[in-house]
């Protein structure tokens, strides 16, 4: 068995870096944890996560009511794939725009790193640049004005971006609510006329954004950590590493504390349901009690609590682990300055980087949550759509008769037919 000490050892001289025991004692558990714990942590953790989701794609594919498979009212059974087909050409102008929002970051990362070692850390020296001259003066407001142009390139770029996404989002939601609308006047059951409306709203509204996201969100947030990375190991493998540190942590963490808040939140969805039932039978029944309906709102509060105590938890937690990066960049980024190993322009600007690091990040993992909500919303808005025609597949007969499933999240429900 390879010895620990000896594999980070190892590991350190293959990132140019030979440190002994003369080094400071903090130094040693620091570059275990930095180049062997956290990296082999993260690849576990990648792997499990990898494992779940295959696993929920496995069980999603055997569950026994699914939706019907067949095109349900024009809509086909793959989201992602009805998404591309319709949206296909203002997919790849999104697709252009997330590209190029990445040499642009990555200008706004290196030039205040070159501002502080070819200005600051220069003397009074002149200084060369493409053949010209320039003096310490005339390259401070060169370098700052590239990087005005640099931060306003990335303004406006992810300005049209948006513009393009809303125009993707509300052409889709346009296409979608015609489907729906088409396929509901040639059939009109007369108990489900009510339920067109809350269809066409709020039901449509979430699948038309997130088609806007489908590639957008991780080409750009995905292409905007690669390309942090990307600097961050230019200026210093190891401080990259150490980067990455709690990172693990975080995917082990949060996740599940996100798993948790759903949890909740679909059992408020089913309290607003009953108390929809509640507030229907008094309007049918005036002289139905109050109780019901009071302890409905004392439920939502104490599920709304929950929500509140679990989301500040998962916030307070993921705070806190991203600023153990800072304690660890200030620490041995600090000894890597004083043993001129990294220069002080680099460290600020990874410094810098990190703060960019975290956002990113958390839009993949509501990108991935959001994902799954629509993907739910879409399976009922194709029941809805195939039940139109008078011959519900399996999942509408049986939600029909029983009510919809609890693991699903839909915000309009099916009640049980009364015998005539």
């Amino acid at each position: 068995m390879l010895d620990l000490h000896t594999l980070t050892h190892d590991a350190a001289g293959a990132f140019g870096f030979w440190y002994d025991d003369t080094a400071p004692g903090w130094l040693h558990p620091v570059m275990h944890l930095v180049l062997v714990l956290a990296p082999a942590l993260l690849v576990l953790t990648l792997a499990g996560q990898a494992a779940w989701l295959l696993r929920q794609r496995f069980l999603r594919g055997r569950v026994p009511f699914a939706p019907p498979q067949f095109a349900a009212g024009g809509l086909e059974p793959g989201l992602p794939r009805y998404i591309l087909r319709t949206t296909g050409p203002q997919q790849k102008i999104l697709i252009l725009f997330s590209l190029t929002a990445m040499p642009i970051l990555y200008l706004t990362l290196e030039l205040p790193k070159q501002i502080v070692n070819r200005v600051f850390e220069n003397g009074s020296s002149p200084v060369v640049v493409f053949g010209a001259e320039l003096s310490q003066v005339s390259l401070l407001f060169l370098l700052c004005g590239a990087y005005l142009a640099a931060i306003t390139l990335n303004g406006l770029n992810k300005y049209w971006l948006n513009i393009r996404k809303g125009l993707v989002a509300e052409s889709f939601v346009r296409r979608l609510r015609l489907a729906i609308y088409r396929q509901w006047r040639q059939d009109q059951p007369a108990e489900r006329q009510p339920a067109i409306m809350p269809v066409l709203g709020p039901e449509v509204e979430p699948v038309g954004g997130f088609a806007s996201e489908l590639l957008a969100v991780p080409l750009l947030q995905g292409g905007t950590l690669a390309t942090i990375l990307l600097f961050m190991f230019v200026q210093d493998p190891i401080l990259a590493a150490a980067a990455l540190t709690v990172l693990p942590l975080q995917l082990i963490i949060v996740p599940r504390l996100q798993r948790r808040v759903n949890a909740v939140s679909r059992k408020r969805i089913r309290e607003m349901r009953l108390l929809g039932g509640h507030l229907d039978r008094q309007l049918r029944a005036s002289g139905q009690g109050a109780l019901p309906v009071a302890r409905s709102f004392r439920q939502l509060q104490e599920l709304r609590l929950q929500i509140h105590r679990l989301k500040f938890l998962a916030k307070a937690i993921n705070n806190f682990l991203t600023a153990l990066t800072p304690f660890l960049f200030y620490s041995l980024g600090g000894y890597f300055v004083l043993q001129e190993r990294v220069s002080l322009g680099a460290l600020v600007a990874m410094l810098s980087a990190h703060k960019e690091f975290s956002s990113p990040l958390k839009d993949l993992f509501r990108f991935y949550q959001q994902s799954e909500d629509v993907r739910i919303r879409y399976q009922e808005i194709r029941a809805f759509a195939s039940g139109s025609r008078g011959a519900p597949g399996p999942a509408v007969a049986a939600r029909n008769q029983y009510g919809p499933s609890p693991a699903h999240g839909n915000s309009f429900t099916y009640e049980r037919k009364r015998p005539s």
